[in-house]
């Protein structure tokens, strides 16, 4: 087992993650078909304004609104990818599906690991504090921890406060930011650092590895560049009808 890339976890763990990572986004790609974009509903009159003040032509204007929506679906994505790296770090597991990110195999410690601080609305937070509670009152040895990867500051805090109307506080529960979460599962309190700086080199290693043609793409602009030539409106035009032909005078537009 090598440690060329980090010392905490071994190569071969650390690239079956960047590989499950990968294959999540290529699974984001390829599933923005033209139907699936338009699910939400384009707004057309945003698009337009991006387009002017941000001096777009219509093909990156729509990549860019592409990007967007895999963007929404990778972000759980990253959230896992922290999960199955420290759970590769000896002496810890991930939870696959069982109320926990990542726990300590001795059941000394319990994780919920969200990637950014400011995902959960006060009944989410509500309903974490009471988890994270519970696994603390039957595992008497356990500290449980609400990991925030990009929080607004390095801290390891006692969680308490109040969440819609009622005091929450427990001895062994605790909020932690990216940085010492990852210092405390692998005793280096540079760790996070050094995965950041590592990322760009075995990416591109384990891109190597990958055939030269890129996986599946999205067919949406192919999908609305053909409508759009076959009606003879602009892609911009053409989408705006597509999404909104039953309003007044949209069904006019040329």
């Amino acid at each position: 087992m090598s440690n060329t890339y980090l010392n905490y976890i071994s190569d071969e763990h650390l690239l079956n993650c960047i590989e499950n990572l990968y294959n999540s986004y290529e699974r984001a790609k390829a599933n923005i078909s033209k139907s699936k974009f338009y699910k939400n509903k384009i707004d057309t009159i945003k698009l337009t304004f991006d387009s002017k003040f941000n001096d777009l032509d219509e093909e990156t204007l729509i990549k860019t609104e592409i990007n967007r929506q895999i963007d929404k679906s990778i972000n759980n994505s990253i959230g896992t990818f922290h999960e199955e790296i420290l759970g590769g770090v000896n002496g810890y597991e991930i939870g696959k599906l069982s109320g926990f990110d990542i726990k300590a195999i001795d059941d000394t410690l319990f994780a919920d690991i969200k990637n950014k601080h400011n995902t959960m609305n006060s009944s989410s937070s509500e309903s974490l504090f009471q988890k994270l509670a519970t696994y603390a009152d039957n595992y008497k040895k356990a500290k449980c921890y609400w990991v925030q990867i990009l929080a607004k500051g390095s801290f390891c805090e006692k969680w308490f406060g109040e969440i819609n109307g009622k005091e929450y506080s427990h001895s062994r529960v605790y909020k932690i930011s990216g940085d010492k979460f990852y210092e405390l599962i692998t005793g280096n309190e540079k760790a996070l650092f050094e995965l950041y700086s590592v990322l760009p080199k075995v990416i591109s290693d384990f891109l190597q590895t990958k055939d030269a043609k890129k996986g599946n793409k999205d067919s949406a602009l192919k999908e609305i560049t053909e409508s759009a030539n076959e009606s003879k409106r602009s892609i911009l035009n053409e989408i705006t009808f597509e999404n909104y032909s039953y309003y007044l005078g949209f069904d006019k537009l040329e």
